[in-house]
């Protein structure tokens, strides 16, 4: 009887590794595939000189804090630099028409194509920049707006987010106009003024776009790159946006009685906000692999991982627990794979000795597409049921939610351009479809097109992304000759027949 017993548990243990094994095996192997594509000759670029014209757009500080700027009064920096763009670039504003979008300082360009019956392409890029933190200016290693090159690096702030693209984008039609080339598919380009805070220039643009009935075939912002060493593979991998997180500011109050502070109550609004955002943290929104676009960027990057990763990845029903692991100790990953919580600011008393009547918490929200703005609040509303004396608000002070973007398609000939170009700037590295963790302007795109992407042809390591919005942030110079071409390749090979 025993030995008939352990006969039977060795029989299922090994066929419980032998299915673990084989899904192992197959994992990735349904991943989609992607058309092939032949990428057409472009211009010859010189980084050095695209390099420069990079500084010089630095230099214009063209910051944006809150909703609404620039200001009255404010708005120099940006005239200055739309002045620079048309001397900088004098073939392309001659082939293509421009208006300044109502409501602000965005811009559209209009490159006709000589085919009306041609959806157009939309490229996207903005003109404003985050601001640099008070007090931290001198732990950079060159001025954050003087656009100084050194070390083979353009330095300063918006040399990633997102000056580098504009200005590539500029140099690769700049650069055709120049070769004599005439689109037959209208070429779009739209240049947001205020991404950073409210987005409300290219909003108003995609509006603008969709009352006169444009449908674009591509729509192509940033968002995402190559990245050298990544964390899910550790190796190269090029990954190509189809998809951004929604964002969710939730203002959380917890309202108990005041007094002094020498006689104070167990449970404070104080300290009852505090339970609520230990909660918050304690019982993280749900994970969930198994939709797009996780479940296909983990498909296609399978074939690089180290077995043990790719085992965990292609079977969760048994290995979930590994995964949550990894989630903990990885922010990116973890952000990746859910709707993240972040308590951003608090407001308490207003006085040292004085019990807060009121104690507030705003809360950012990140939205994974598998999670509606809905569900963040019933989240909120269980996991805090019993703490007493709470008022949740979401979408406070003006600050913009929205749920997270629709999924693009990956088997169409825009995401099969924006693979082989990809390849093209890495030499052959493995290409996936990703989520954006944080907001774009492209994301008012899918109004008018379901065929939207965030990718820039740039290949870069998780140190020069440590400088994205933060100190040090800098762009290689060969990545911008690296970008030029890479955007003229797009450019030349979605206007080609197929």
């Amino acid at each position: 009887m025993i030995r008939n017993t352990v006969l039977a548990l060795l029989g299922a243990a090994l066929l419980l590794i032998g299915v673990v094994v084989v899904r192992t095996l197959n994992y990735g192997g349904t991943a989609a595939s992607v058309e092939q594509v032949s990428l057409p000759e472009v211009p010859a670029f010189d980084a050095n000189i695209i390099a420069q014209r990079l500084g010089e757009a630095i230099r214009f500080e063209t910051i944006t804090v809150i909703a609404g700027d620039p200001r009255p009064g404010l708005e120099g920096p940006w005239l200055d630099m739309q002045a620079w763009m048309e001397a900088t670039y004098p073939e392309f504003h001659a082939s293509a028409s421009k208006e300044t979008i109502p409501g602000g300082y965005s811009l559209l360009y209009t490159w006709a194509g000589s085919d009306p019956s041609l959806s157009p392409i939309l490229l996207m890029a903005h003109q404003d920049v985050v601001p640099v933190n008070i007090g931290t200016e001198g732990d950079w290693e060159a001025p954050p707006f003087s656009g100084a090159i050194q070390n083979g690096y353009i330095y300063g702030r918006g040399a990633i987010d997102d000056k580098g693209s504009m200005v590539a984008l500029f140099e690769a039609l700049n650069a055709l106009a120049e070769d004599g080339f005439q689109p037959r598919r209208t070429i779009l380009l739209m240049l947001g003024h205020d991404e950073e805070v409210s987005g409300s220039g290219a909003g108003t643009g995609i509006e603008l776009l969709r009352s006169r009935n444009i449908v674009p075939d591509m729509v192509l912002d940033e968002g995402f790159m190559a990245i050298e060493n990544n964390p899910l593979t550790g190796e190269t991998l090029a990954f190509i946006g189809v998809a951004e997180k929604g964002y969710l500011t939730v203002e959380i109050t917890a309202s108990a009685e005041g007094g002094h502070s020498s006689t104070p109550p167990r449970d404070s609004a104080t300290i009852q906000l505090a339970r609520t955002l230990i909660a918050l943290e304690e019982n993280q929104m749900q994970a969930d692999l198994s939709n797009e676009p996780v479940s296909t960027l983990l498909e296609s990057a399978a074939s690089d991982m180290p077995f043990i990763q790719r085992m965990a990845f292609a079977n969760p029903w048994l290995l979930g627990f590994a995964i949550e692991d990894a989630a903990e100790k990885s922010a990116p990953f973890n952000a990746m794979i859910r709707t993240t919580t972040a308590p951003t600011m608090l407001v308490g008393s207003a006085k040292e000795n004085v019990l807060a009547q009121r104690a507030t918490a705003i809360v950012n929200f990140r939205i994974h597409p598998n999670d509606t703005e809905e569900d963040v609040i019933a989240h909120i509303e269980h996991v805090t049921r019993n703490i007493e004396g709470l008022t949740v608000k979401a979408g406070t002070s003006g600050i913009r939610g929205a749920g997270a973007s629709p999924v693009s398609p990956i088997d169409n000939r825009a995401y099969a351009i924006l693979h082989a170009v990809a390849k093209d700037a890495t030499d052959g590295a493995s290409v996936a479809p990703g989520l954006v963790l944080g907001a774009t302007d492209s994301r008012y795109a899918n109004a008018i097109t379901e065929n939207v992407y965030r990718f820039m042809p740039a290949l870069m390591s998780l140190e020069e992304l440590s400088g994205f919005h933060g100190t040090n942030e800098r762009i290689s110079v060969e990545n911008m000759g690296r970008m030029a071409r890479g955007y003229a390749q797009i450019i030349l090979a979605m206007d080609a027949p197929e």
